[in-house]
């Protein structure tokens, strides 16, 4: 696995709450529920910007994520796998989920379970 050389753009939760016009316990539970995911940087909870698309998670996010937890992987694996640039894919997998390669991201995290 190679590291990522793209400057990611990430929001945090009061950033997500006024984007998304819910309450910070909403933005927690789609957390929770694998919708987004989200890491820790210098103690703030962070999500990925291009985990969002509009004023909602990227909706192929959600069963993307749930592979890589059955296959092993914590949220801060899960986040780092999808900003990585993979080989296979020919690009990160989350830009291969945002260019409409949803099967093919998720066989490839299949995969790697461990």
């Amino acid at each position: 696995m190679t590291e990522t050389t793209h400057q990611i753009d990430y929001f945090t939760i009061p950033d997500l709450v006024e984007l998304f016009e819910v309450g910070p316990g909403r933005i927690r539970r789609l957390i929770e529920q694998r919708e987004l995911a989200a890491v820790r940087i210098d103690g703030v909870l962070k999500v990925p910007a291009v985990f969002v698309q509009g004023n909602e998670p990227l909706s192929v996010l959600h069963g993307t994520l749930l592979v890589l937890e059955d296959a092993g992987f914590t949220s801060d694996e899960a986040v780092n796998w999808l900003l990585t640039d993979n080989e296979v894919l020919g690009t990160s997998p989350i830009e291969a989920l945002r260019t409409g390669r949803k099967t093919e991201v998720r066989r490839v995290a299949m995969s790697l379970a461990f």
